[in-house]
């Protein structure tokens, strides 16, 4: 009768249950855990020199950083990426994200002299240090890029390198501006060096100290070819994992499974209050 009915009920609910339904959503993608990269870019007044060319015209050593740097930071998808821009001072304009165009954005709306007109290199690299301590330590990359010598700022260089060995952030030092400019003066053309001044000894330590690796940037080209080279050394995470998220459904059939034994253990009573009703008093 009934009662078998929705004790067979029941039990089919129950093996429903135990199979454990599921819903899948539509698949997304999700990018997989890569590397902490943090960029560090040097807006001091000499990044202002036009020493560099952009197709056939002459342009300054920050607007070149912005271009191909931009370029490399959009290609790093999988990476958490952060920047740094330092001057007299440091500081973090971009926290680690993975949302890379705001990344590239945000260079590229920056602008020499931001952060001071002189070169903090020592507090640059503090901060980047400061920044990745949270992050699993084979991921910690910090990318400096810079005209000059450290002449500002409390963090002596040699103690930040100290504190990235201690740290284990692997540093990569970037040195841009050329070597040889023809100026025209009261005495005729002559040839100077606008990168006189670049500490290619401390950049150079502060690399291979770290694991990293220091890199000459004369020209757009070698700029451009240094960032080829470093995504080889670091490459990008593998390409995105895809997830299809699942909505466990098992709780339906086992609530109906549930109410329908109720029902099975109140269908006696149920007959017999029926059965009262009928009877006239």
């Amino acid at each position: 009768g009934l009662h078998r009915v929705l004790a067979f009920l029941a039990w089919a609910l129950l093996v429903f249950s135990a199979a454990r339904p599921q819903w899948l959503g539509e698949p997304e993608d999700i990018p997989r855990s890569g590397r902490d990269l943090l960029l560090a870019v040097d807006t001091s007044g000499s990044m202002g020199i036009e020493d560099m060319q952009i197709g056939n015209r002459a342009a300054d050593r920050f607007s070149t950083v912005q271009i191909i740097a931009g370029d490399f930071i959009e290609r790093r998808a999988g990476d958490r990426v952060g920047l740094i821009l330092f001057g007299s001072r440091a500081y973090l304009l971009t926290p680690l994200t993975f949302d890379l165009k705001t990344v590239a954005r945000q260079l590229d709306e920056s602008a020499i002299g931001l952060a001071g007109r002189e070169t903090a290199i020592g507090d640059a690299v503090g901060l980047a240090v400061k920044r990745l301590l949270e992050r699993p330590q084979d991921q910690r990359v910090l990318i400096l890029l810079t005209d000059g010598v450290s002449n500002a700022g409390e963090l002596d260089p040699q103690k930040a390198i100290e504190l990235a060995v201690a740290n284990k952030v692997r540093i990569y030092t970037v040195g841009i501006g050329a070597e040889a400019v023809n100026v025209d003066s009261l005495f005729g053309s002559r040839t100077i060096n606008p990168s006189a001044d670049l500490d290619v000894a401390m950049l150079t330590s502060m690399a291979e100290s770290t694991g990293g690796k220091f890199f000459r940037a004369r020209d757009t080209a070698e700029l451009a070819g240094i960032y080829r080279e470093i995504n080889q050394l670091e490459p990008v995470a593998d390409k995105a994992e895809t997830l299809r998220p699942v909505d466990e459904l098992y709780a339906v059939p086992l609530a109906a499974a549930m109410l329908v034994a109720a029902l099975g253990l109140l269908l006696p009573w149920l007959r017999e209050r029926g059965a009262r009703v009928a009877i006239p008093s």
